[in-house]
């Protein structure tokens, strides 16, 4: 089986965002849910979160090489951030969770549509490339 390219993954997951509502929606709650999820399992193991990190990285890292650093960066500065929150880590990233996927859905009611991971589970994976590609846009990076 042929693996999408970083331009097919990011055209089949704006196809379900195309309302500013649920595109705004997105663009605060993926990273959320990211920082959510690294502040669980640091909450547990941070050498668990590292090989998380690493293991996301390898399909990151087969769609592009930019994007690829800019997660670098995001991760790195999750990690900071929930090393820096301390004990009360895993009820405030679990909260951000909950809160994150709320609205969540509320912005794919809004626009109608389905979330994507319900088709594919890697578009879990997709979602901040999505996010992140905006940026690289706005700023005239080549991704």
């Amino acid at each position: 089986m042929k693996m999408r390219t970083l331009s097919e993954w990011l055209e089949a997951y704006a196809e379900s965002h195309q309302n500013p509502t649920n595109k705004l929606i997105h663009w605060i709650c993926v990273p959320a849910i990211m920082f959510s999820i690294i502040g669980i399992v640091w909450s547990f193991s941070t050498t668990a979160v590292f090989v998380l990190m690493a293991i996301t990285m390898i399909f990151y890292f087969m769609l592009s090489l930019p994007l690829s650093m800019a997660i670098i960066g995001v991760y790195a500065g999750m990690a900071f951030i929930a090393d820096s929150i301390g004990e009360p880590l895993l009820m405030v990233s679990i909260a951000i969770f909950v809160v994150s996927w709320v609205f969540q859905f509320v912005g794919h009611k809004v626009e109608g549509k389905k979330p994507s991971f319900f088709e594919d589970i890697q578009f879990l994976l997709v979602g901040p490339l999505w996010c992140l590609s905006f940026l690289f846009s706005k700023w005239n990076l080549r991704y």
